[in-house]
């Protein structure tokens, strides 16, 4: 009932955000680290904080989501949280024995200075760290960035704490790194990777951590994650692929200024074009062959968009989420014959050139938003000066899809009231064909609803 009260005149805020469209950076961060093997996330900061970020992604993946805090109290908060963290260095590795804890601050962390590198350093000077445990850091303060940066600050953590160049020259291994995805895509770009028969290493790699499977006992630490052997190796690899911009990059970046491994960055692997691009770039690098099985995919997903172009062609869409998804989105969208009305995103693009890209690929009629400013209460004034025929976008676009009665498809981060995006992929060329019967499905299901009775169809 609030929304009603929404205003259509846009006017310019410059300090004030109203239901941001992102998370903070420890969600990122926290994500990331469950991407590495017997490795425990931990927070530090206030328990409260903790616990957020990881409700969060539990209600995102429905599976448990394990993490550590210092838990700030007010002297901790005033003094400084190094005798909270050297606690828990303790009481994490002799209760949980992890192989590794990665450290993420917070807000409160990082506005009272704490140094954690120097903390870190006397964790392992008083034998606080077991001989053997690692323990790693990334400085994700709430109050810039996203989820997006966070994730891609604690990927660049485990380039600079693990990546070593052994001196022996490179391996002819592919990195593979991505942005900020569901552990189902992240398989399904593996799977690829596998089919064509290239030897890679991805990282952070959360598939079967947070989407394992249940088959009677728990494990503390699931059988999935990237091996801190692999990550060590990456220093050797011939190239890396960055998957995604803003989430990845940054360790690319890294890892070729640590190692030497010269790095391309391409979009993610969204629509039938980006997933053309994945495809050509890894056979380059690489050298392998497309195999037929792949082209077979390739050319389903194809007959299924001549098929039933009709049903997009002409249809309006508005877009919300994070930069590495919205240009592919935007992108697949246009293929179709859509025409994509707005691209908002509440993660500051820095250097990356967001409007520019996203209006490459969907034409310069779009009006593309970016930042703190560009909000929830945002993107609901530009849908009523231009209404859509459906939304794309998370959980939080709901109640503007139910106010101005428009049908909303799933994507991104977080989805709390549905399930799949955890197991079925939106990426690749079957992720690509599953998504497209997603999208055809929600336009026919409203086809059908405002159907007369005399236009309701058997077939459509």
């Amino acid at each position: 009932m609030l929304l009603r009260h929404t205003p259509k005149q846009i006017t310019e805020r410059q300090a004030l955000t109203i239901n941001p469209a992102k998370t903070c950076q420890p969600v990122g961060a926290m994500y990331a680290a469950l991407g590495i093997h017997r490795c425990m996330p931990h927070s530090h900061g206030s328990q409260g904080c903790c616990a957020y970020h990881r409700s969060s992604l539990t209600r995102h993946y429905n599976d448990p989501i394990i993490s550590g805090t210092s838990s700030f109290s007010e002297g901790a908060s005033v003094f400084g949280g190094q005798a909270n963290l050297l606690e828990a260095f303790v009481n994490i590795f002799s209760l949980y024995n992890p192989d590794i804890i990665a450290v993420n601050t917070t807000c409160l962390s990082e506005v009272i200075g704490d140094d954690l590198t120097q903390m870190i350093r006397k964790g392992y000077d008083e034998n606080k760290i077991p001989a053997g445990k690692i323990v790693i850091h990334a400085n994700t303060p709430s109050f810039t960035g996203s989820h997006v940066t966070g994730f891609a600050n604690m990927t660049r953590a485990m380039v600079k704490y693990f990546a070593k160049s052994g001196g022996k020259g490179k391996n002819g291994t592919v990195n593979l790194i991505p942005s900020f995805i569901e552990p189902s895509d992240m398989e399904e770009i593996k799977r690829l990777a596998h089919e064509m028969d290239v030897r890679f290493i991805m990282y952070p790699d959360t598939c079967g951590v947070v989407n394992s499977p249940l088959d009677g006992r728990y494990r503390l630490y699931p059988n999935g994650g990237c091996r801190k052997e692999q990550i060590i190796a990456s220093g050797d690899s011939h190239t890396t692929l960055a998957l995604g911009h803003l989430g990845a990059q940054p360790a690319a970046t890294l890892l070729d200024t640590q190692c030497k491994v010269p790095f391309e960055t391409i979009d993610l692997p969204i629509g039938i074009a980006a997933t053309d691009r994945f495809i050509e770039t890894l056979r380059n690098v690489a050298g392998v062959s497309v195999t037929e099985t792949i082209q077979q995919e390739r050319g389903q997903f194809v007959d299924a968009l001549c098929d039933m172009a009709q049903y997009t062609y002409g249809k309006k869409v508005s877009l919300v989420g994070d930069p590495d998804i919205l240009v592919p989105m935007a992108e697949f969208c246009s293929s179709i014959g859509m025409k994509v009305l707005h691209a908002v995103t509440g993660t500051p693009p820095a250097k990356y050139p967001f409007e520019e890209r996203i209006k490459a690929v969907a034409g310069e009629h779009v009006i593309v938003k970016a930042g703190q400013q560009s909000d929830m209460f945002l993107f609901h004034q530009l849908l009523q000066n231009d209404k859509p025929d459906i939304l794309m976008g998370n959980t939080y676009c709901k109640y503007i899809a139910r106010d101005m009665d428009i049908p909303l498809l799933r994507i991104g981060f977080p989805i709390y009231d549905r399930i799949g995006h955890s197991y079925e992929p939106v990426m690749g060329y079957k992720g690509g064909l599953s998504l497209f019967i997603k999208l055809l499905n929600t336009l026919m299901d409203r086809i059908d609803r405002d159907a007369e009775e005399e236009n309701f169809e058997l077939i459509m």
